[in-house]
């Protein structure tokens, strides 16, 4: 049976006694309204490891005013529910007031990696990622941690963390899962109005286009661009707020593609901007 920590104090203690006892630790963190792209992950850490934490925590400092912090869906007992399906041992579930007793004194700040894409859009969010994923490692203490592929702007960025701070931890990236009809699975779907989600799935398929472009040999940026984007424009009624072609995991936009790329877009419907992304080039990330 899943059990749920609280405390700060308690999950460090258990993360100590299972080091001690040379067990391997898999950790998989997240904001909660988990679906099944959680649990794929949850799945993959319980195979892969001796002892398995979820948290769920919203964490306030990736949330700039005026975004979707106090909406945003929180249910604990459906969440652990979940969790135990997947076969999680813990769920961390720490209080904001616990996990930012005071205010932070010393801020950790992303560079180059987040002033595109989503960084840009959201210019605090990924500051607020790396502080609290930097605090629920030294507190979880994981030997691997589980992130989606679907924001592999942040894999990038958390990878670079763990490098540039020497963190002892395997990341390990999680394909996308998606629904039966192509869409990417978020927690944001539900946003959607019924109308709008019959058009989603276009954005997986505009990024099949930028692929079958890409093995048909062609290299220029603009073009894919420009083909993904009068795809989305024609196929649904959301803004296109941003089709790009970037290294990867580099993030350095490209305009002739050499090398491993990441084609990102997002599309703004009424009340949910949904991202997708596809990873291509001559190394496949793994």
């Amino acid at each position: 049976m899943t059990e749920v920590i609280t405390s700060i104090q308690d999950m460090k203690r258990l993360a100590h006694d299972f080091k001690h006892d040379g067990k391997s630790i898999g950790f998989v963190p997240t904001m909660g309204a988990l679906h099944d792209g959680h649990l794929t992950m949850m799945r993959r850490s319980v195979k892969e490891n001796d002892v398995s934490v979820a948290s769920v925590f919203v964490n306030p400092l990736q949330f700039a005013p005026g975004e979707d912090y106090d909406a945003y869906p929180r249910d604990i007992e459906k969440d652990t529910k979940a969790a135990e399906s997947a076969g999680i041992d813990y769920v961390f579930h720490p209080s904001v007031e616990a996990m930012y007793p005071d205010e932070i004194g010393v801020a950790l700040k992303v560079g180059k990696l987040a002033e595109v894409l989503e960084g840009a859009q959201r210019p605090i969010h990924f500051n607020g990622v790396v502080t609290v994923v930097n605090k629920l490692f030294n507190i979880v203490q994981p030997d691997r941690a589980y992130f989606g592929k679907k924001d592999a702007q942040q894999l990038a960025i958390v990878e670079k963390m763990v490098q540039d701070f020497n963190h002892p931890i395997e990341i390990v990236g999680q394909d996308i899962v998606r629904e039966d009809d192509g869409l990417a699975k978020s927690s944001r779907n539900v946003y959607l109005t019924e109308q709008e989600r019959q058009e989603a799935p276009a954005l997986q398929k505009s990024l099949q286009l930028a692929e079958k472009l890409y093995r048909e040999g062609e290299r220029e940026s603009k073009i894919i661009v420009e083909a993904v984007t009068a795809y989305l424009e024609s196929h649904t009624s959301g803004h296109v707020d941003e089709v790009a072609v970037y290294s990867y995991p580099e993030l350095v936009e490209q305009h002739h593609i050499e090398g491993r790329i990441f084609i990102s877009l997002a599309v703004k419907f009424s009340k949910a901007r949904l991202i997708d992304n596809l990873i291509i080039g001559d190394e496949e990330i793994d």
